[in-house]
């Protein structure tokens, strides 16, 4: 008894000590999305020029295909990355929303439109340091250091004035001097690739020089090189290059800075890509029935399809107009089977099962090598060539994307059959070890260390 009450007083002067915070995972996250990513860019045997991806897949984890969102086109699915959420709820549903007294040509450009809690929020909040370089959504972006992805519709005026003067003040000038030279459309433009280089020396500056705990950054080329020449060209073989290459300059820049080892790589994408044999232009269907005009505002419409390349969506301009919805679906059932095979009709509850666009009463899916467009005369159906997205994400295996984690946080030798988009910012919040839950998300916990 006497050496029981011994060892309890000798435990009780023991002075406590309150266990040491867990360390995230990773100190710095990159999020690098490939535009049009493809899983065979980078899975093994691919003879694709992307060195850096493949080497990050081999000797970190990978997926061998990534379902995105419907539609599964540029700016709802870089929303979903940084949100966890569907289009439906995070509030960016097309690349250009909706007008409807005609299209402007305006994009979803402003951070505004997003209706959730993003990635940028819950850094910030954690007290860390954002960076992001043409990532869509991002004009007025809570982010420490970003260049926005935006630019003029005027093709008289200049064209990157937009993207300058929605960068955080001062950045540009920095980059100019610092990294980039004066930057132009010769050297920003989408048209050439030079385009990723340079993003990747905007990236790699601003890593090595500031450090944020996230940057994000959107490389682009690999996207307009397969719109033109389809999934399989030297041009894209050239653009898939342009894109290694940035993720190797900004690789590079970890090293430099000596954070390299505590620097986690996500490679994502938006969607894959569909070689394009037809395109059809439902709107002429509906003018034909006196449901829309021929005018460039629409005219006095009823109902019009909003186009999103593999997909378009039926809009009611006014939303209780039954008549004209049934109107619609009666054109779509009375067509040849030979123009019904080109596609498929998604009606609202599987819309709604999908997350995507709650104003639009239905949508059209285009089957393998069928686009849509927005023209109202003319043919219906159209010959057609090049490569296209935005088809609904389940359909082929060709509309898929991928993942590819490396470095700081990630288990080697680790493959994932199937990941969806909405399960890339959970990845990025644990290996940061912020407090971020997305709504939509349920990452594989397995390619994490733990």
């Amino acid at each position: 008894m006497k050496a029981a009450r011994l060892l309890t007083v000798i435990v009780a002067l023991v002075p406590t000590v309150a266990p040491l915070p867990a360390q995230p995972r990773a100190d710095h996250v990159v999020l690098v999305s490939v535009d049009g990513l493809r899983p065979d860019f980078y899975l093994p045997g691919s003879t694709w020029p992307a060195t850096n991806m493949q080497q990050m897949a081999r000797d970190g984890a990978h997926a061998e295909g990534v379902r995105g969102v419907f539609p599964t086109v540029t700016y709802p699915s870089h929303t979903t990355i940084v949100t966890g959420a569907l289009p439906a709820r995070h509030g960016v549903y097309y690349n250009r929303p909706f007008e409807p007294e005609g299209q402007t040509g305006e994009w979803y450009w402003f951070e505004s439109s997003i209706q959730v809690d993003t990635l940028w929020d819950a850094v910030r909040a954690a007290g860390k340091q954002t960076a992001a370089i043409s990532w869509p959504v991002t004009v007025g972006a809570p982010i420490d250091r970003f260049v926005p992805e935006t630019y003029s519709l005027d093709p008289n005026s200049d064209r990157l004035a937009p993207m300058r003067e929605g960068t955080t003040p001062g950045l540009w000038q920095e980059l100019e001097r610092e990294a980039t030279g004066r930057l132009s459309l010769r050297n920003y433009g989408s048209a050439y690739l030079t385009r990723d280089d340079t993003t990747g020396a905007m990236a790699a500056y601003v890593l090595e020089t500031h450090r944020p705990a996230l940057i994000a950054l959107h490389l682009i080329t690999t996207d307009s090189a397969q719109h033109a020449h389809g999934r399989e060209s030297d041009r894209a073989r050239r653009a898939v290059a342009a894109a290694d290459r940035a993720i190797g300059a900004v690789r590079d820049a970890a090293d430099r800075a000596d954070i390299l080892e505590r620097t986690a790589f996500v490679v994502t994408g938006d969607h894959g890509f569909v070689d394009l044999h037809t395109q059809l232009m439902p709107n002429v269907w509906l003018a034909e029935a006196g449901l829309h005009g021929t005018e460039p505002d629409r005219g006095e419409w009823r109902a019009t399809f909003h186009p999103t390349g593999g997909a378009t969506f039926l809009h009611l301009r006014d939303e209780a107009d039954a008549e004209a919805l049934n109107a619609v679906r009666d054109i779509l059932a009375d067509l040849p089977e030979t123009v019904r095979r080109l596609f498929r009709v998604v009606e609202r509850d599987a819309l709604d099962q999908a997350g995507a666009a709650p104003e639009a009463r239905l949508a059209l899916a285009g089957n393998l090598g069928v686009s849509f467009g927005s023209d109202a005369s003319g043919e219906a159906i159209r010959p057609t060539d090049g490569g296209a997205h935005g088809h609904f994400p389940t359909d082929f295996p060709e509309i898929l994307t991928g993942f590819v984690g490396w470095g700081s946080g990630f288990e080697a030798g680790r493959t994932v059959h199937r990941m969806e988009l909405t399960d890339i910012a959970d990845l990025v919040a644990m290996l940061l070890d912020v407090d971020f839950e997305s709504p939509d998300g349920a990452p594989p916990l397995g390619v994490l260390t733990r």
